[in-house]
């Protein structure tokens, strides 16, 4: 553990991921404009059917469809591990002074980032931490080996400073 910073509570990582889940929401809209312009040109170029309703052609191609699950899912495994690996803190984070670290207080690498990711079980994780008083570690913590610690006021504008 951290020596320096206590480990954050449940309530607030649960704050955090009110405000990352809005970034996310905006980011998978921004996905999914993006991904319905492309089909829309590819059949204007004539390379997919033309079709009166290409929400439902999406919706009825398992290859279309699951083209679209993984964009929404890698974009949003991006936009976490890109701001844990960069400063330790999402947007939500910073709001909340949060910081995930590794256990010796170093930025996580890209691997632990996604293994963060994927293993959080979309902020259910989280839960583990009501149970584990002592180290107040989620799911996602234990399986990437890392931690998420509560900055002071000073230490969160340090770090916002520092990447300019």
């Amino acid at each position: 553990m951290s020596a320096e910073f206590p480990r954050a509570s449940f309530w607030r990582r649960f704050a955090s991921l009110i405000y990352d889940s809005l970034v996310v929401i905006s980011l998978s809209m921004l996905t999914a404009i993006l991904y319905f312009a492309a089909i829309q040109g590819l059949i204007g170029l004539d390379l997919i059917a033309q079709t009166e309703d290409p929400a439902a052609l999406i919706q009825d191609s398992p290859l279309l469809y699951g083209i679209r699950s993984a964009l929404f899912v890698g974009v949003n495994i991006i936009f976490f591990v890109y701001f844990w690996t960069k400063s330790g803190q999402t947007i939500g984070m910073r709001a909340w002074r949060l910081k995930v670290q590794t256990r010796d207080g170093k930025l996580i690498s890209w691997p632990q980032a996604v293994i963060r990711s994927v293993t959080a079980l979309l902020g259910l994780g989280n839960l583990v931490v009501l149970v584990d008083f002592k180290n107040k570690r989620a799911l996602q913590d234990y399986l990437s080996k890392t931690e998420v610690v509560a900055l002071t006021k000073e230490e969160n504008k340090r770090i916002y400073r520092s990447l300019d």
